[in-house]
């Protein structure tokens, strides 16, 4: 199935500025937002505890904030999670300032406000989620520094620093559109993020497979003209694996209930994002690099050159010619 004709080339970097004038904004408004606004850590990063409790009947909020004032949650957070019958309490703090049978004294604090029931109670200490916090930019680092280097190896280093800022382009707005919805940031936003490294970089890296096999097959000098050829003979494929994740994402998000709400929607963002930047930003750097189809050619013929050589004398050595 293809949405696009393979004939059919898309004068993607005559446009180019404009794309890369519109990455700009949203990166550097992503970045206003995230250090004016910051982002909303959850209790797997910040410490502290969170008690969901679902009512028999619509729970009521102003009612159990009015009673937590008068204890030692007073700077609890309430919200309602998922249904009009539960919500979640979030209590920062230390673990040690909790006690060990928090959802007993939920149960006897609560016990005017109706019947309910305690459904979850998690804690986690600042001094643990101090450490998740700093081995999720570790692990967000080498994934970057991993990926640069396998880009390296494959391709040319032009081709690994337009796909590192093509991911950095990704992940920012992605965080910015975090920062701006308020979205707790916890354990399942890392996991989104890391997914959508992996999804971002699959796609740029058929865009740039298909720039490199173009560069040896054909004879168009001109790098604007032979990326156009080479976006858009992968439009169709980078369409509709787009559109297929983005359903199922999009049902995650709408049915999966609140517990992945954060999950779905920073993955809604980034199949968007990194889906508009595989196409019109990442190839695009390239041009902005500097990147030269002669000195590449020339290198590639230089490497075809020297294993020829390496397998001629290999074979001489095996026929005891040399």
């Amino acid at each position: 199935m293809e949405f696009f004709k393979t004939d059919k080339i898309f004068d993607f970097m005559g446009k180019r500025l404009p794309f890369l004038g519109l990455s700009s904004i949203l990166v550097i408004a992503s970045i206003i937002i995230l250090f004016t606004k910051g982002l909303n850590f959850g209790i797997d990063f910040a410490g502290g505890t969170i008690v969901q409790v679902k009512y028999e009947q619509v729970a009521p909020i102003s009612q159990i904030r009015e009673t937590l004032k008068s204890t030692k949650y007073a700077n609890s957070s309430i919200t309602k999670f998922g249904s009009d019958e539960e919500v979640v309490i979030r209590i920062t703090g230390s673990s040690s300032d909790l006690t060990n049978d928090i959802s007993d004294e939920m149960h006897k604090i609560l016990d005017s406000t109706g019947k309910f029931e305690i459904r979850r109670v998690d804690m986690v200490g600042p001094k643990v989620g101090g450490e998740l916090r700093e081995k999720g930019l570790m692990a967000l680092g080498l994934s970057l520094i991993v990926m640069l280097a396998y880009v390296s190896y494959r391709f040319e280093w032009r081709f690994a620093v337009a796909s590192i800022l093509g991911l950095a382009h990704d992940v920012t707005i992605a965080l910015g559109a975090i920062a701006l919805f308020n979205v707790e940031v916890n354990l399942d936003i890392l996991a989104a993020i890391l997914t959508l490294l992996g999804y971002s970089i699959n796609d740029t890296i058929i865009v740039f497979d298909r720039i490199r096999e173009n560069i040896q097959t054909s004879k168009e000098d001109e790098l604007k003209e032979l990326i156009n050829q080479s976006v858009s003979k992968t439009l169709s494929r980078t369409t509709l694996t787009s559109l297929t994740t983005l359903f199922v994402v999009l049902t995650l998000y709408f049915f999966g209930g609140e517990i992945i709400n954060g999950f779905s929607f920073t993955l809604l963002v980034g199949i968007i994002v990194g889906t508009y930047s595989s196409i019109f930003i990442a190839a695009t750097l390239l041009v902005q690099l500097k990147f030269s189809i002669g000195d590449f050619r020339a290198k590639e013929a230089e490497k075809l050159k020297s294993k020829r050589e390496k397998e001629k004398l290999r074979a001489m050595y095996e026929q005891g010619t040399v």
